[in-house]
């Protein structure tokens, strides 16, 4: 790590890209960390991900080492300073954070610190983290050290870019982790209706082989024929499963096919009927084809997650030189101006970054006990 100061547009670039290279939310949170500690050139970073019970959901830091972080003990409450940024939404810069009245200490083990430099991290107006950085590293002699509103204007820049990051990055784990929980109940499904039962049969079929060898050969041959011909289309039967449950490449098989594919593994898995249907589509370019995918993946989650649908409906049809995502749900609805729920509200904003980023636009229409309709549409290529 180096002691010289970091600034410009250079260094800000590559605290961006290093952010970008991620889509774990873990490893997004320590790039960030690790990328704003080095921007400022500060001896402690740390960020913080509040969750709903006045603690943190995740908690991550540099310049400190693992044997300090563990003296340190359990991770922070939402007091103090912390919990006026978190709250208030403001920045706080200050000379020495320990003479400020709202400073309660901290544990024995904790490193000191005097100058500090905090920013919220907000999605709109959701408030989705905090980022804080202490001790300021002095190049000259005498002293004069201490954060700047020039370090509070490139903290700013990267804290509305970490936004940007940590809200994709939860939307790919939760895609993933939707993906995979759709395919192993479908697999499941699989294996019980077709693979079991011939398990089954040929289980039978030996018994029955074995029975005969001694007094009906030529029957037992029969039978002995019956299992391999039952093994074999065990086999083919386990490994089309396979094949079919494998996640479809959008780049080999084309948007219409993946999605059809997934909404195919969505519906055998809920309860909820999931319906597909798509006219006239061309092929798109490869960012455009890519966040529809992605916008209809977050859209059909949030309904088979929150809304309790009996009916979820997705339509993909050409518009023009371009396309039009369409998924309708008859489920319970919200009201799109007020609604403050973490994982929708995430999941509208990053919606719609996606639509935005490829030159397209997001409608959302919804009331409560109305359902809801959430409308992409890009321009083609």
């Amino acid at each position: 790590m180096s002691h010289r100061p970091s600034s410009g547009l250079a260094a800000v670039s590559t605290a961006l890209l290093a952010m970008s290279r991620h889509l774990e939310v873990r490893d997004v949170l320590k790039t960030i960390v690790a990328s704003a500690r080095e921007l400022l050139d500060a001896e402690y970073a740390a960020l913080g991900v509040p969750d709903d019970h006045g603690g943190f959901a995740q908690f991550v830091v540099d310049g400190v080492s693992d044997e300090q972080w563990r003296a340190i003990g359990p991770l922070p409450r939402q007091h103090g300073i912390l919990a006026a940024m978190l709250h208030k939404a403001e920045p706080e810069r200050l000379a020495d954070v320990r003479r400020d009245p709202r400073f309660e200490g901290w544990p024995a083990a904790h490193p000191e610190m005097s100058d500090f430099l905090g920013l919220p991290i907000q999605d709109g107006e959701e408030t989705i983290g905090a980022l804080f950085l202490a001790n300021k590293r002095c190049p000259r002699p005498g002293g004069g050290c201490g954060f700047t509103e020039e370090d509070e204007e490139l903290l700013s820049i990267l804290a509305q870019h970490a936004a940007i990051a940590l809200t994709n990055a939860r939307l790919y784990e939760r895609s993933r982790e939707l993906t995979i929980a759709e395919e192993r109940s479908r697999l499941a499904h699989e294996l019980h209706d077709a693979v079991s039962q011939k398990l089954f049969s040929l289980r039978l079929t030996a018994q029955a082989a074995a029975a005969l060898v001694d007094r009906d050969p030529a029957r037992a041959k029969g039978e002995l024929q019956q299992v391999a011909t039952l093994a074999a289309e065990a086999a083919d039967e386990l490994r089309a499963a396979v094949v079919e449950l494998r996640p479809a490449a959008l780049d080999e098989d084309g948007l219409v096919h993946t999605l059809r594919t997934q909404i195919q593994v969505m519906d055998r898995a809920h309860s909820a009927r999931v319906t597909f249907d798509s006219s006239g589509v061309r092929a798109l370019p490869a960012a455009q084809e890519e966040a529809l995918l992605r916008v209809a993946q977050e859209a059909l989650h949030n309904a088979l997650r929150h809304a309790e649908p009996q009916l979820v409906a997705v339509s993909l049809v050409r518009r023009g030189q371009g396309a039009l995502l369409t998924v309708t749900d008859d489920g319970s609805g919200f009201d799109p101006r007020t609604v403050r729920r973490a994982g929708r509200h995430l999941g509208l904003v990053s919606m719609r970054d996606r639509a935005g980023g490829v030159g397209g636009t997001l409608t959302v229409t919804s009331a409560p006990g109305r359902g809801t309709t959430i409308e992409m549409e890009v321009p083609g290529g």
